[in-house]
């Protein structure tokens, strides 16, 4: 079938154009008339924000992301040779994702069809593909299907996706602000190369205003501005890599700020200020944010380093993080990372948790702190939790030992005269020091070592000692003698007062 100038579109398809203007594309005579109907259909309104009006149009336009655009890099060297597969754009708000497909729709040679994933449907999705297939082979082109906020599809709906990407019917483009790796679907995540884009700089950004005040075609140009450097270093710090904010934030700024007697609209610090309020965190209480933010402040008490704890922890509060949640994880802290080289560190913890709980917020910020700076503080050792791990290791992958006799319970009738459970038990509190060398696991394992941090070392004296007597009792003579007597306090912190237990009862 010979394709028609759009005049020539036949009724039974014109009266579709309107409702699904993709549609129109296959009867285009040729590849600029194509551009031209696009142009059209996405010309912006006079009225449309600062943001959206000044989208780079080429890659030289294009601010930021270096480390993805920078002369000779992948992505740029893709886009130029007009041979980019199935990608996924991932980044912050107003980090310019949907700006660089843009970019690419102006450059490429394919078919170029854009949706939305907060309204598109599992139809509209079909009836692309539908539509990239038959100008695939009409025209023998291919079709890159744009889908902006992809991770509001769901799994049903990106699934819809796989066998036209697999097939190459289309070669997908998506944008998310969500980590790809948990908000997509993990076929379509292989078949598509990720590029994670990055908060904008504040060079960037004050690069960015000054453009938008020099162009008269799309920006603010129009108007007198003079703007104070720190007028615009304060839009572009408190935007945090936020393109979109920082230039919606100007233009509202210059919009509304009168105009001297001169004609200049002077845009200071103060109009700055009051032009974009209070700063918003980029913080999503269950996504990305979420997880990157709590590594950011576990690592960094477990660092020893408490300022960069509370501002990790002065983040999270302030984007409306649980404090439970926090205190939470201060409660495990305190033993995975400091256990036995202070455990009044858990004592700490567990008490900012029940005052997260009675006082509540915002007080409760003051006992997270008080917290947080402990245990940042306090010595470190992961020593018991580590012997646990090794302890289950060896339960999971080795053969499960039994109980040996002489620690098996004596607490029902029988068990000791029948069975023999507990026959030559010794009751350790019989001995000096509460202790006597006896085996307690039947092949002796050896899984906590105590470290030299904080309390642990005084630990780790009593154990030696105690270890000590244990390898005498195991030395060629099993009556090898025992001392009656734990060494002195500054040799070894064991009891020198002989205890007699009152019965030998262990169950």
């Amino acid at each position: 079938m010979v394709a028609t100038t759009p005049a020539t579109v036949p009724a039974s398809v014109s009266s579709r154009v309107a409702d699904h203007p993709a549609v129109e594309d296959l009867f285009l005579a040729d590849d600029s008339d194509r551009r031209d109907a696009a142009d059209r259909r996405n010309a912006l309104p006079p009225d449309a924000p600062l943001a959206t009006r000044m989208r780079p149009r080429t890659l030289n336009e294009y601010v930021g992301q270096e480390h993805l655009l920078g002369p000779g890099k992948l992505l740029r060297r893709a886009i130029e040779a007009d041979r980019l597969a199935s990608a996924i754009f991932s980044g912050p708000p107003g980090t310019g994702k949907t700006s660089l497909a843009e970019v690419i729709a102006h450059q490429t040679k394919a078919r170029f069809v854009r949706l939305s994933g907060v309204g598109g449907t599992v139809a509209d999705i079909r009836r692309a593909v539908t539509l990239a297939d038959e100008w695939r082979r009409r025209h023998g082109a291919r079709t890159i299907l744009f889908i902006d906020e992809i991770h509001r599809f769901n799994r049903a709906q990106q699934d819809a996706l796989l066998p036209e990407v697999e097939r190459g019917t289309v070669h997908l483009l998506g944008a998310t602000t969500e980590n790809p790796m948990f908000a997509v679907n993990g076929p379509l995540v292989s078949r598509s190369q990720v590029f994670m884009l990055e908060p904008l700089r504040p060079e960037h950004l004050v690069d960015l205003q000054h453009r938008a005040l020099a162009d008269k075609e799309r920006g603010l140009g129009e108007f007198q501005v003079r703007l104070d450097p720190d007028a615009a270093e304060h839009l572009a710090t408190v935007s945090d890599g936020d393109a979109r904010k920082c230039l919606n934030a100007l233009e509202i700024g210059v919009r509304t700020t009168p105009p001297a007697a001169d004609g200049v609209i002077h845009f200071t610090r103060a109009a700055a200020e009051e032009s974009i309020q209070r700063k918003a965190l980029n913080y999503d209480p269950t996504g990305e944010g979420h997880y990157d933010t709590i590594s950011a402040f576990i690592k960094s008490v477990r660092g020893s380093d408490p300022d960069a704890a509370l501002y990790w922890l002065a983040k999270m509060l302030h984007a409306g993080e649980d404090p439970r949640f926090v205190a939470r994880r201060l409660v495990i802290l305190a033993s995975e990372d400091i256990g036995l080289a202070d455990s009044r560190g858990l004592l700490v913890a567990d008490a900012a948790a029940r005052a997260v709980d009675f006082v509540g917020m915002p007080e409760a910020r003051i006992h997270l702190a008080h917290t947080t700076v402990y245990l940042a503080t306090a010595p470190k050792s992961n020593r018991s939790y580590a012997a646990y791990e090794a302890a289950a290791a060896d339960l999971r992958e080795g053969v499960t030992l039994a109980v040996p006799l002489h620690l098996r319970g004596t607490g029902y009738s029988g068990a000791s005269e029948r069975l023999g459970h507990g026959k030559g038990y010794q009751y350790s509190h019989d001995f000096a020091g509460a202790y006597v060398p006896q085996a307690y696991l039947p092949e002796g394992r050896r899984y906590y070592e105590a470290g030299e941090e904080g309390e642990e070392k005084r630990i780790a004296e009593r154990l030696a000692w105690w270890r000590g007597q244990w390898e005498k009792a195991q030395g060629p003579a099993e009556t090898a003698s025992i001392e009656k007597e734990a060494p002195a306090e500054t040799s070894a912190p064991a009891p020198k007062r002989r205890v007699r237990g009152g019965g030998k009862k262990a169950t």
